[in-house]
């Protein structure tokens, strides 16, 4: 029997989160029913091959999973769902009448999330849950979040010369070199989903501007330099996180160590760190990248310039730094090369 349990087939706009229950015997199946049919769509299995195929067709929010049972028992279930791409972030919660701490490592091994012992307690399953499924919604916001990001960082490139390999290479750039200096690994990657949107101001500069093939004027550089004040008013104000962190460097990348850039002249270390190390790796990138103005500079020539700038345009603590991750740097360049141009109609002829 795959589905001891029937329930009614829930309505269209039932947004209530879906459970695989998993158990070989149909009493501790009625048991979770009883406890959690009023505030979840409930799916049932008997055995490990079925519910396989069950959270393939419609893969559930949370499973909880027995795990004693015959053929394919839970541990081999979890591995199974967390090798397949579809189920690999779905929580596993275990329900299992083994209680040695033995059999809860090995279940956390597997891929679980959770150990619950039976005889199973309703307050305690309920708490679970919903602490698993308040995680599930929060990552899938932070997902979302990055989304907005990366997708308001291609909205400049659109805007400007540059390729969207551009912003990954100086994103991974900085993201090394916040590691290097001994940044946690969690707020380095956080800087490497910010960085990308640090000349999203770009997008209120005319065309006129910020394509004009030649050198601009001062008037225009006026223009021109309104563009970090703009992408901080277009990310907006946050108390934290990657648009926070996000806002940062878009108003401060263009400040240098000495106080002459712009848009505020801070000197020094009022600069954000996360600012002084993507105005590194943003102009590294750009001295090493063909531009329709200019040729690509070795990188030799880019890390020669920033060493002369050292204490003029960048953090004298941070370039040396940068230039010794030089091996990292060449791999991160390989990964994300720019695509080869298509030729010119003119030189077709």
């Amino acid at each position: 029997m795959t589905n001891p349990m029937p329930t009614s087939p829930p309505s269209h706009d039932d947004r209530r989160p879906r459970l695989l229950l998993v158990d070989d015997e149909p009493t501790n199946l009625h048991v979770l029913r009883q406890i959690l049919g009023d505030d979840y769509r409930l799916q049932f299995a008997t055995d490990g091959t079925r519910a396989l195929q069950l959270a393939q067709d419609q893969p559930p929010d949370l499973i909880l999973l027995d795990i004693m049972m015959p053929r394919l028992n839970g541990y081999d279930v979890c591995r199974q769902l967390k090798a397949r791409p579809e189920t690999r972030g779905t929580p596993v919660i275990f329900v299992s009448a083994l209680s040695e701490m033995g059999d809860e490592a090995e279940g956390f091994e597997a891929g679980g999330v959770d150990y619950i012992v039976k005889p199973v307690r309703a307050p305690v399953v309920r708490a679970r849950i919903r602490t698993h499924l308040s995680l599930v919604r929060a990552e899938a916001l932070r997902q979302s979040r990055l989304q907005i990001v990366q997708c308001l960082g291609r909205a400049a490139e659109y805007k400007d010369n540059e390729t969207g390999m551009h912003v990954l290479r100086m994103s991974h750039f900085a993201q090394a070199l916040a590691l290097a200096i001994g940044c946690s690994p969690e707020w380095a990657d956080e800087l490497l989903h910010a960085a990308p949107m640090h000349d999203v101001g770009k997008i209120g500069v005319p065309d006129a501007v910020l394509l004009k093939p030649g050198p601009l004027n001062d008037s225009e550089w006026q223009i021109m330099r309104q563009h970090p004040a703009i992408g901080a008013e277009i990310i907006g104000a946050h108390e934290d996180g990657v648009l926070q962190l996000a806002r940062t460097i878009a108003l401060a990348h263009h400040e240098k160590w000495d106080g002459s850039g712009y848009p505020l002249g801070l000197r020094g270390t009022a600069i954000p760190l996360a600012a002084r190390m993507v105005a590194i790796a943003d102009v590294f990138d750009a001295l090493t990248s063909v531009r329709p103005y200019k040729r690509a500079w070795s990188v030799d020539e880019a890390l020669a310039h920033i060493a002369d700038q050292s204490g003029r345009h960048f953090d004298p603590d941070l370039v040396p730094v940068f230039i010794g991750l030089r091996h990292e740097l060449e791999a991160i360049r390989q990964r994300w090369r720019d695509e080869v141009p298509k030729p010119a109609i003119e030189d077709c002829l």
